[in-house]
């Protein structure tokens, strides 16, 4: 044999030997960490627009994965936002419409739609569904959807640090210790939620990496829900910043940037463990931001150009920064303007690691194609908010189709017909202009929320009158969102 012969001969030979490891490397199924912040702004990431908020870790997932222009939450406040990411339904039909257990209503025109105070036992979860691909489950954070009995646990999650019926950090501490939230003891006031989360996913991770199975990670930080609260340091370094101005809030900049250390403490641990380059990572928020909050003039959080913010059905109330990291799939530093909502993680996730299809119902759509770079159908989506939120929302349902957004008031019926390509702010209605339009969407939005069977609020018999307040009361267990 010469010597060309032989180097082929044993190149082909090496080939093969490294085929059953190569083979297996294309197999694996993927991990999954989904990252979910609280109340977060649209634009409070540098890389959504920011130039004040120091987001480096967000800023560089972003450079290397796919950002999202026009990703939408499922809701505007908390418990229906998180309900549709975790089932893939639409809140309406899980009838998880507001923040659990629900606002005190005053004396208002309607009465609240009812609501159910958990997730119904026996709902399929991205708990639920990854455990049954041999996924190590875990739960890092906040649940609010539901408490003892309803709890991470019971829907799938093998194991859950800090998931259970808090709406926000626990009262006196809020985010310094000592805790309350589940399995978070033994912590004092010098411990920062945010970085005791960290500890959890750590934790978590380190024990998925001896498991040897492929892990789905579920890390819902408190922040940057209220009560403002930070280290003093980082505070100081942003009140420096704007020179001593609380417009830019500097304490919930420093928040800000405590998310952010988050999202770089975990992928240099992933990097550690040596599953970085096999680790999916989507990072979005659960409704808009807080603009105003009741004690103070300024603004906190910002929602970019759109209007208003949590609490409503403006675009502020409901669209949401998404960043989606798939190595090897996602291309460096692209963007997508495709529409996507809150359900569609359910189908996406599972296509992700080569699961079945996303259990019925479900009102998400599969978004693989999107993310790597394919076109897609035209589709409609849909909101429905009967409540009044603490935030001064009103009772409405909305619906996007294309450019054309309409919202329809549930006090009157009144309608607002935007087209957000000319008018991205939702400032100038066009509904007398395009009635015929307004009114076909409108019937549109009535029959999704009679096929979904959407409950509706209530005429108040006793508004106007003397002692007409109608009040819900909390359970013990509850806090407010």
């Amino acid at each position: 044999m010469d010597r060309r012969s032989f180097i082929q001969t044993l190149a082909g030979a090496t080939a093969l030997a490294s085929m059953p490891h190569a083979i297996a490397q294309s197999q694996r199924k993927p991990n999954i960490v989904f990252m979910l912040i609280d109340d977060l702004g649209w634009g409070d990431f540098g890389c959504y627009g920011s130039t004040f908020h120091e987001t480096p870790n967000i800023d560089a997932l972003c450079r290397e994965g796919m950002k999202f222009t026009h990703a939408y939450a499922g809701g505007p406040v908390c418990s229906p936002s998180r309900a549709a990411l975790m089932t893939g339904q639409a809140p309406a039909r899980i009838h998880i419409t507001d923040w659990i257990p629900g606002t005190l209503l005053k004396d208002r025109k309607l009465t609240d739609a009812p609501i159910l105070n958990q997730l119904p036992a026996g709902t399929p979860t991205l708990g639920t569904e990854m455990k049954k691909l041999g996924y190590h489950t875990c739960y890092v954070g906040k649940w609010h959807l539901g408490g003892e009995g309803s709890l991470p646990e019971n829907f799938g999650f093998d194991i859950n640090y800090g998931g259970d019926h808090h709406g926000h950090p626990s009262w006196p501490s809020h985010y310094f210790g000592p805790f309350e939230a589940h399995n978070l003891g033994g912590y004092g006031k010098d411990d920062y939620l945010t970085e005791v989360l960290s500890d959890k996913a750590d934790s978590f991770l380190d024990e998925a990496a001896k498991s040897g199975k492929p892990f789905f990670l579920y890390l819902a930080e408190y922040a940057v829900h209220m009560p403002l609260q930070a280290r003093e340091k980082l505070i100081e370094k942003y009140r420096q910043k704007n020179g001593g101005k609380d417009d830019p809030d500097p304490i919930y900049a420093a928040m800000v940037e405590t998310v952010d250390a988050a999202v770089g403490r975990l992928r240099n641990k992933l990097k550690s463990l040596g599953v970085e380059d096999n680790t999916i990572i989507l990072l979005t928020s659960d409704n808009g931001g807080v603009r105003f909050d009741a004690k103070k003039l300024h603004p906190i959080a910002e929602n970019g150009p759109w209007r208003a913010g949590k609490g409503f059905l403006y675009e502020g109330g409901v669209r949401e920064p998404l960043i989606v990291y798939w190595p090897h799939v996602t291309k460096a530093g692209s963007t997508s303007d495709v529409p996507i909502t809150g359900m569609d993680f359910m189908p996406t996730l599972l296509h992700m690691v080569g699961g079945p299809a996303a259990p019925q119902p479900c009102d998400g759509i599969d978004i693989v194609p999107v993310i790597q770079g394919a076109a897609v159908p035209k589709r409609t989506l849909y909101w429905h908010f009967p409540h009044y939120s603490g935030q001064g929302g009103m009772p409405a349902s909305s619906m996007l189709d294309g450019d054309w957004k309409l919202i329809e008031w549930l006090e009157d019926g009144h309608l607002e017909l935007y087209n957000l390509r000319t008018d991205p702010g939702e400032r100038y209605p066009l509904t007398s202009t395009f009635q015929a339009r307004a009114l076909k969407m409108q019937a549109q939005l009535h029959a999704w929320r009679e096929q979904i069977g959407a409950a509706m609020p209530t005429s108040n018999p006793n508004f106007g009158k003397p002692g007409g307040t109608i009040s819900k009361k909390k359970p013990k267990s509850s806090t407010e969102e």
